[in-house]
């Protein structure tokens, strides 16, 4: 059970300003959510939430904390409780169908050491830099596939649900061995997996239940699951070069990959391994048409695009937070923290933080250097940062040349979540050169 704080001696954020940071809904407004962190990181950097409904804990929004909480994965572990922020009646649902664990996913985001090094080697090497510049030549072929169809377009699409959306999601699947006509597929249950608290991805046989995130995200993985259980035995008779043949295959401490663990890589990478490279792809566009020098810019000088790519993954910052538990007392920025105490991860506040990021609010390709940490920091930093800046430069290499200009055809909408999520609709009109 969580710690409760004692208001006199710990700083208590207002009620107003901790509700916004926790609930998915804000995040449906930049201004709303990052006005919130803004106020944090000016006036408590580091303080503690105490939102009815919620177990207490820390919200962490300053640049050089979250480095230093995501650097000591022992001192602060992930799996000692929800890696993801829920509150106690879904976390209740959650043991209750789970034999009294949280651990519902035995991904890499719900291991400590040594476990979490173990698993993580798995496909460590698949990611590495070198062997992803070797797929760019195969990305390129995708890239272009999928720039000719939004130019079918006559004048005017949605930016995402046109085009960002589909074109990691081929990427992804094609290097991970899924079908072609599972894509579909893939991307639905990817958008009820991050958007269980968003009503237009809610599933209707239990939208009006009070613990419909913890239930969507218990249905999603069961879906998941029942769908690479079939293909994993397949991969196992009939191994590829695929990357789920790769997992499929693999053995950790000595024994093969048990299926749980194996259900966890694929359901990772299935899903944050096109969604948050969706977003951030939307938000470059998205921000080059808030700040038109920059469009400007890239477009007179490709040599530009591997900066935008970098200014609009943190500029958009896909992944909202991660959380954390201390396993004993320690000290952070001066306040002391409990062992149990819970710590939550504000991705995007570090990414707008003023003593690294200059006019951090604003699009700015030029931006140098460019220490964002929306991958994250440490030993849990995205093992495919690396495939997500390849598919993002690929294809703004790929589609910029045919665009003489961009506009916004309506507003912009975001996923109501506080886990990962970015844009769901972008409208755009546009002229071809």
């Amino acid at each position: 059970m969580a710690t409760r704080f004692e208001p006199d001696t710990r700083p208590m954020i207002p009620d107003d300003i901790a509700r916004i940071v926790v609930s998915p809904k804000s995040y449906t407004n930049d201004e709303v959510v990052y006005g919130a962190f803004k106020w944090l990181r000016e006036n408590m950097p580091l303080g503690v939430a105490e939102v009815p409904g919620y177990d207490p804990l820390w919200i962490v929004t300053k640049h050089a904390d979250i480095r230093e909480v995501e650097k000591n994965a022992k001192l602060f572990h992930n799996a000692d409780h929800n890696p993801v922020l829920n509150d106690q009646a879904s976390d209740a649902f959650t043991r209750e169908i789970n034999n009294g664990s949280l651990r519902i996913l035995s991904s890499l985001t719900y291991m400590d050491p040594p476990e979490h090094g173990s698993f993580r080697s798995v496909t460590s090497n698949w990611f590495l830099p070198g062997k992803i510049s070797k797929l760019e030549d195969q990305v390129r072929v995708l890239a272009r596939q999928s720039v000719e169809n939004l130019l079918s377009f006559d004048g005017e699409c949605d930016f995402v649900k046109d085009f960002a959306l589909h074109y990691p999601l081929r990427v992804i699947m094609t290097l991970f061995g899924v079908p072609p006509e599972d894509e579909p597929r893939m991307l639905k249950l990817t958008q009820e997996f991050f958007g269980v608290h968003d009503p237009e991805e809610q599933r209707p046989e239990i939208a009006a239940d009070p613990v419909v995130g913890a239930k969507m995200w218990a249905a999603t993985l069961e879906d998941f699951y029942g769908y690479f259980d079939k293909l994993s035995a397949a991969r196992r008779e009939q191994p590829n070069d695929d990357l789920l043949s790769l997992i499929a295959n693999s053995r950790v401490n000595g024994l093969p990959i048990p299926r749980a663990e194996a259900n966890g890589y694929y359901v990772a990478i299935a899903t944050a391994g096109h969604d948050t490279t969706s977003s951030s792809t939307a938000g470059g566009l998205h921000g080059m048409l808030l700040y038109p020098e920059n469009w400007d810019k890239v477009k007179a000088d490709p040599a530009m695009i591997p900066k935008l790519v970098d200014e609009a993954i943190r500029w958009t910052a896909p992944v909202k937070h991660f959380m954390r538990n201390a396993t004993e007392d320690t000290e952070l920025r001066g306040q002391t923290i409990r062992a149990m105490d819970r710590l939550m991860i504000c991705y995007p506040s570090g990414c707008r933080d003023e003593e690294v990021f200059a006019d951090a609010d604003r699009f700015d390709i030029t931006r140098s250097p460019n220490q964002h940490i929306a991958f994250g920091f440490g030993p849990h930093m995205c093992l495919g940062q690396h495939l997500a800046k390849l598919e993002m430069r690929v294809l703004y290499e790929e589609l910029l040349p045919h665009l003489k200009s961009v506009e916004l055809a309506g507003e912009p909408r975001l996923v109501e979540t506080n886990f990962v999520g970015g844009y769901k609709s972008l409208p755009i009109r546009f002229t071809k050169n």
